[in-house]
C-alpha cells in the first residue's frame, strides 16, 4: 500500500473519531436523549392512566441530565486514584 494512501486513511478516521467523540460529549445529543425519554415516560404513564404524568415523566430526565453532569467529576476523581 501506498504510504500517502495510508496516511489520508489514518486522517479520514482521526476525523471520524473525532466527531463521534465531539457527538458524544456534545449538549445537542444530551438534549436528544432527554427529549425521547420524556416522551417514553409520558407515553407510558398515559398508558396505564398515570395522574400527573406530565411531571412525573420528567424523574427519569432529571435522574439522565444529574447522572451525566456528575460522570464528569466521577471520571476525574477515578483518573487521580488510577493514575497512582
Amino acid at each position: 500500500m501506498d504510504i500517502e494512501k495510508e496516511i489520508l486513511e489514518i486522517k479520514e478516521r482521526n476525523q471520524k473519531v473525532e466527531a463521534d467523540k465531539s457527538w458524544e460529549l456534545s449538549f445537542a445529543r444530551r438534549i436528544a436523549i432527554s427529549l425521547f425519554t420524556y416522551v417514553v415516560a409520558e407515553a407510558w404513564f398515559l398508558i396505564i392512566h398515570e395522574p400527573n404524568s406530565w411531571a412525573k415523566a420528567f424523574v427519569p430526565v432529571v435522574g439522565y441530565i444529574l447522572s451525566t453532569l456528575s460522570l464528569r467529576t466521577i471520571r476525574n476523581l477515578w483518573m487521580k486514584i488510577y493514575e497512582k
